[in-house]
C-alpha cells in the first residue's frame, strides 16, 4: 500500500488538531469568535484527515495489479446432474498471508468468477497507485438461457471478510468525473464449463479476468461444452 495514504492524513489531522487548540486556548483568553473560527478550521482539517484515512483503510482490501498474476485455482467436483461443488483458492496476499480456502455448491453447467477493477491515471501511477482489483462474486451458470431464468440458481460473495473505512468503489463511480486521479472502474467476469474433477485456474490482467482449464478433464469439458 502506498506510504502516503496514512502520511497525509496522519499530517492534515495533526495540523487540525493544532488549529483546534490553537482556537480553544483563544477562547479561554476572552476571545469567543476568533476562538471559534480556529476551532470550527481545526474540526474541518480532522475531517478530512478522517475521510482519507478511512479511504486508505478501503483501498488495502483491493490487490494492487502490476502484472499478469493468479488470482485463484477453481476444482469442481459433480454431485448430481447441474449441480457440482467448486473448491476456491485464493493465492497468499499482503492482506491474507495464508490464502484463502471456500468450497460452495453450485447449479447450472459453468462457474463464473467476477471481480472489480480499479485503474487510475497514469500520472498517480508514478505516484505508486497501480491497477487494482477485488474479487467480488462466484455463481453458477446454465448455458440454456431459459433454464437461467427458472433453474435454481446460485451465487456467493467472495470480497474479502475484513470491510473497514469507505467504500470506493461507490464514490468512484459516482464522482469519477470529479476525482483526478480516477481513469476507469468497471466489472470483470470469467466463466467456464464445469466437469467432474475439472482444474481451473483464473488470472487478472489489465484487461480484466481470465479462465483457463489447467487439467484434461477441463480442457476436454472447455473444448465440447462450447461447441
Amino acid at each position: 500500500m502506498v506510504w502516503w495514504w496514512w502520511i497525509i492524513p496522519g499530517f492534515v489531522a495533526v495540523i487540525g488538531l493544532a488549529i483546534a487548540l490553537s482556537g480553544l486556548g483563544w477562547m479561554f483568553r476572552g476571545r469567543p469568535f476568533k476562538g471559534g473560527r480556529g476551532v470550527l478550521g481545526g474540526a474541518v482539517f480532522l475531517a478530512i484527515g478522517a475521510v482519507v484515512g478511512l479511504l486508505g483503510l478501503n483501498i488495502q482490501t483491493y490487490q494492487r495489479l502490476t502484472w499478469d498474476r493468479p488470482v485463484a485455482t477453481i476444482e469442481t467436483r459433480q454431485l448430481a446432474p447441474q449441480r457440482f461443488e467448486a473448491t476456491v483458492v485464493e493465492p497468499p496476499t499482503e492482506q491474507n498471508p495464508e490464502g484463502v480456502t471456500r468450497t460452495f455448491e453450485i447449479n447450472g453447467d459453468e462457474w463464473r468468477m467476477e471481480a472489480r477493477v480499479l485503474k487510475w491515471k497514469p500520472w498517480a501511477n508514478v505516484l505508486g497507485l497501480n491497477a487494482q482489483y477485488r474479487l467480488d462474486r462466484f455463481s453458477g451458470r446454465y448455458i440454456d438461457t431459459q433454464q437461467e431464468l427458472t433453474a435454481e440458481r446460485s451465487a456467493f460473495d467472495i470480497r474479502p471478510e475484513r470491510q473497514s473505512g469507505i467504500d470506493l468503489w461507490p464514490v468512484a463511480r459516482e464522482y469519477s468525473q470529479q476525482l483526478p486521479v480516477v481513469d476507469t472502474l468497471y466489472g470483470s467476469g470469467a466463466y467456464m464449463p464445469m466437469a467432474d474433477g475439472g482444474r481451473y485456474e483464473v488470472r487478472i490482467t489489465q484487461g480484466g479476468l481470465i479462465a483457463r482449464p489447467t487439467n484434461e478433464v477441463a480442457a476436454e469439458a472447455s473444448s465440447s461444452g462450447w461447441n
